[in-house]
């Protein structure tokens, strides 16, 4: 069967152009790619933010205080009293009011007054070159306080016994001042020593350079149950 189309119809021979005007397009598409340019978008008016520090003044406030007047002082009140003219008033001061360069005057005698001489205190010694010492030496001493302590009785009942230590002063006289307590024990024992060391008879005074002086004495004071 012979074929009706004729060769201008025929498309087999036009195969090869419609390839090659597809290749030119398609070379063309890509180099209109490669020189395709495009911009960023801005917007006018407005460009990048700008930070300033701007330093607040710092205005110092001042407060007007009223000055506070003090108060007036009081008024004094004076009170007269009336004295009727047939009244003698005595006067303590005399004046002579027609005396002159010639008249006698009486000497002014100036009136004495006794002052009062403050007796400084006397230091303290702690050691000295003759120590005070307890009339009869220091076994009398013991045989007075085992004469004159009475145990008490809450120390009896509670069973607290120890030594208690005292300190005190023995003044230039012999007498015997300042007690203090440097530890007890308890139990009306601290009490009783110092009432025991109060009723002292008065001790041999320490000397210093052979003059009495005032002396620091530590004494122990042992409350022994038997």
């Amino acid at each position: 069967m012979d074929s009706k189309k004729t060769p201008k119809a025929d498309l087999e021979n036009k195969k090869i152009i419609f390839r090659q005007i597809g290749l030119i397009v398609a070379l063309a598409v890509i180099f209109l790619a490669f020189e395709w340019k495009t911009f960023d978008k801005t917007v006018e008016g407005f460009g990048d933010r700008i930070s300033e520090d701007v330093q607040e003044e710092m205005v110092e406030i001042t407060i007007q205080k009223k000055q506070l007047q003090p108060p007036p002082p009081p008024k004094k009140v004076v009170v007269l009293n009336l004295v009727e003219d047939d009244i003698e008033v005595e006067d303590d001061i005399q004046i002579d009011v027609e005396a002159d360069q010639d008249t006698e005057m009486d000497e002014y005698v100036p009136v004495e007054v006794d002052e009062e001489e403050v007796e400084e205190e006397a230091p303290i010694f702690i050691v000295v070159e003759s120590m005070p010492e307890f009339p009869g030496g220091i076994e009398k001493l013991y045989a007075y306080l085992g004469a004159n302590i009475k145990y008490p009785q809450m120390a009896r009942e509670s069973g607290i016994q120890g030594t208690v230590y005292v300190t005190f002063v023995v003044e230039r006289d012999g007498s015997v001042s300042d007690i203090k307590v440097l530890r007890g024990i308890g139990g009306g024992c601290d009490e009783e020593a110092i009432r025991v060391i109060q009723s002292m008879p008065k001790w041999n005074p320490g000397k210093q350079r052979g003059k009495p002086v005032r002396v620091q004495y530590n004494l122990p004071v042992r409350f022994i149950l038997q």
